[in-house]
């Protein structure tokens, strides 16, 4: 963290002030002043609309009650987009991305000491354990840090502490700080399906884009012979490791950092290549607001483009590939309907068969959401590619 600090200059009763910007995903305010416990939430919408950074002084509670109070004022002054789909997901996405900006803008102090991260605010919570598994070590000195980014830091540290069931496995999977969690079922289960109808038994594996390692360990328990797990974050290729370890399956899982596809050893210039190889790419086309939407929204399809395209140099000649994707694109207007057939094409593969199953996560059933119809038509299918 100290090699790519950067500072925002804000004022507060006392004068001037610098302090360090600690936010992994959401960018440093323009300017920033102090807010406190009188602060109301058309004050704090109105000034973070105009790029100004909030230093809250007072009291954490009262932080974050006013918060939530934005982030109800905010919904209030949308309204779902009318007309075809499309209309509709890139009315929500302007929300959502407002949402994101104005809210980051709310920011409190953290400072470091020996007993690591605090709160420099009245009523804290003990956040050093915390802070600690999502930023690192404390620095020296004191940094700004956006309350939902605070609140999203310790929501993750209970979801590595008491870990996130999966059916599949029969266990719990401990997701990481940044890590995507797989509290989407779908595409484990069909993940799951696949092992019975096709069975990994004695091949070698690639799980590209791993996140917490979940099909890794799910295709070494369906008795894969070694599956290599990896992923483009440094984070989540530890999160896959100490999953693997807690399923026993270390010895058959190595998670490398790679983009995509493990580039090739010194001694096999062509690359590795693979039995099966199993991908879960973010399934719409879109830029990211934050680290977490960095598995779901995939920057003009490039992911998708680019392991449809690269598949067939990585696989053994009678290797196969199982990609998982939802059709909410295609719903949306964003993706051209049979997209998966033609780009398998393009790569010189063939659909060889597929499966799917239905949502079942929440959002799906939550009459509210401004896209309840796209999520509640939405399909999830694998797809067993073939060399054509």
């Amino acid at each position: 963290m100290e090699a790519d600090l950067i500072e925002v200059a804000w004022q507060d009763a006392s004068g001037a002030r610098r302090d360090v910007w600690l936010s992994p995903g959401a960018a440093p305010p323009e300017r920033a002043s102090a807010v406190g416990d009188r602060t109301t939430a058309a004050e704090a919408i109105a000034r973070a609309r105009g790029g100004e950074g909030l230093v809250y002084a007072g009291d954490y509670h009262n932080a974050r009650q006013l918060l939530s109070a934005m982030a109800r004022r905010l919904a209030r002054g949308h309204r779902p987009g009318r007309g075809p789909p499309i209309s509709a997901f890139r009315a929500d996405r302007v929300r959502r991305e407002e949402e994101a900006r104005v809210l980051s803008r709310l920011v409190i102090p953290l400072a470091g000491n020996r007993d690591g991260w605090t709160i420099a605010l009245r009523r804290a919570p003990d956040v050093a354990q915390a802070c600690e598994e999502a930023l690192g070590p404390a620095p020296a000195r004191r940094g700004l840090l956006p309350l939902r980014d605070l609140l999203g830091i310790i929501g993750a540290h209970e979801w590595r502490r008491r870990g996130v069931a999966v059916a599949a496995l029969n266990g719990r999977v401990h997701p990481h700080y940044g890590v995507y969690a797989p509290v989407r079922s779908e595409y484990v289960d069909l993940v799951a399906e696949a092992c019975t109808r096709w069975p990994p038994a004695g091949k070698r594996v690639l799980d590209v884009g791993t996140g917490t390692g979940v099909l890794a360990i799910l295709l070494a328990l369906r008795g894969a012979a070694g599956v290599v797990a990896c992923d483009l974050e440094a984070r989540a290729v530890a999160c896959a490791r100490e999953n693997a370890t807690r399923f026993g399956v270390e010895d058959r899982v190595r998670a490398v950092e790679a983009d995509l596809f493990p580039g090739a050893a010194p001694d096999d210039p062509a690359g590795p290549r693979y039995d099966l190889v199993v991908c879960n790419p973010p399934w719409i086309p879109g830029a990211p607001h934050g680290p977490l939407d960095r598995a779901v929204y995939d920057p003009d399809g490039s992911v998708l483009e680019r392991f449809g395209l690269g598949l067939r140099a990585h696989l053994a000649p009678q290797g196969e590939g199982w990609l998982v994707l939802s059709d909410l694109a295609e719903r949306a207007g964003l993706r051209r309907p049979g997209h998966v057939t033609d780009l398998a094409a393009r790569g010189g593969l063939q659909v060889a068969d597929a499966i799917s199953t239905r949502p079942r996560h929440p959002r799906a059933k939550d009459a509210g959401d401004p896209l309840h119809a796209l999520r509640a038509a939405e399909t999830t299918s694998l797809y067993r590619l073939v060399r054509a």
